[in-house]
């Protein structure tokens, strides 16, 4: 691998190509081009080119890559390779779906305790998870090594859950908060903010209709 600093473009991209190269697996393709990758996932292959250097020399000119020895490299660079745990803190209906998607999961990646501060939902079962309090929180980090914290909690409750996950030694959050979240530098935070995805669609509305009426009223003019 490189010694100079990977992009975080590069490193969102990487699960794409390994999503697309699972499903070349499961249909016996053997191997893929950067070519045919670009066309599928409409990115330049120069681009998917570069992206996979960055960590190695993976092709074989006129052959393309071998399929399963990528999907094999990719996970080992996205750490898929190993066994992480999960703890998710908000057990309402955001956190029910997750905990229901990650039961169907075929990974090393795991959500393995649910935490709640809202006493009524503490002892909750989700599919076969017991929702803990948050006093258990450190404890339970420590003791399952979990290094990645997911919130699902409301705006105003975020901050505080997200100091006591890095408080108990998480390494890393995925906040559905719509919230932005202050953390030490060392500690990586992805916000995932369905509104802010939504009213950002918005705009693209009509567009195209816009655009064709203004080029119309230029002909007729």
């Amino acid at each position: 691998m490189k010694s100079e600093k990977i992009s975080e473009a590069v490193v969102r991209r990487l699960p794409v190509y390994l999503r697309y190269l699972n499903e070349l697996q499961k249909r016996e393709v053997s191997t893929v081009s950067s070519q045919e990758l670009g066309q599928k996932l409409d990115l330049n292959p120069a681009q998917i080119r570069k992206d996979l250097a960055y960590f190695g020399d993976f092709g074989r000119k006129g052959i393309g890559y071998d399929v399963s020895y990528l999907i094999e490299k990719i996970r080992q660079i996205l750490k898929l390779d190993q066994k992480i745990n999960v703890a998710l803190v908000g057990a309402g209906n955001l956190g029910h779906a997750l905990s229901n998607y990650n039961a169907f999961l075929k990974d090393n990646m795991k959500i393995v305790a649910i935490f709640d501060s809202y006493s009524p939902k503490v002892g909750m079962k989700i599919n076969n998870l017991v929702v803990q309090p948050m006093e258990e929180l450190e404890k339970t980090v420590h003791e399952h090594g979990i290094r990645i914290g997911i919130i699902t909690v409301p705006d105003f409750e975020a901050q505080n859950v997200a100091n006591q996950l890095i408080a108990s030694g998480i390494e890393a959050i995925l906040n559905f908060a719509p919230t932005i979240l202050k953390a030490p530098a060392h500690i990586r935070i992805h916000t995932a903010d369905f509104t802010t995805d939504l009213q950002s669609l918005a705009y693209y509305l009509d567009n195209g209709k816009e655009d064709t009426a203004h080029d119309n009223n230029e002909v007729d003019g």
